[in-house]
């Protein structure tokens, strides 16, 4: 089939493509499920990311597992994170409250 980096190099930049393509049509209305719902799936590339460091044998294998993981990690807990500023904006705050209170 050929050389194996050059075939997931090629799916790679494809995915890329695809990607792109996707997101540029999602309205902006949609952004904060979507993003939930990315955080999700990248939780299950955490685990993913584990099994490789578990099955690693050699040191590039070790690298791009730990690679894998952290950048996975940092990418839910940053999504949650602007997740959760965009949910707050929805929010009042006490200090709205009080004054809806004593207007009324």
């Amino acid at each position: 089939m050929g050389n194996p980096l050059l075939v997931y190099l090629t799916v790679f930049i494809l995915s890329i493509f695809v990607g792109i393509e996707v997101i540029s049509k999602v309205p902006s209305i949609l952004h904060t499920p979507l993003m939930s719902g990315s955080n999700a799936i990248h939780g299950v590339i955490i685990v993913g990311s584990m099994i490789v460091l578990g099955n690693a044998t050699t040191t590039p294998e070790t690298i791009l597992g730990f690679v894998a993981m952290i950048l996975a990690t940092l990418n839910v807990v940053g999504g949650f994170t602007v997740t959760d500023r965009m949910l707050g904006m929805f929010k009042t705050k006490p200090a709205d409250r009080k004054k809806q209170e004593v207007g009324q």
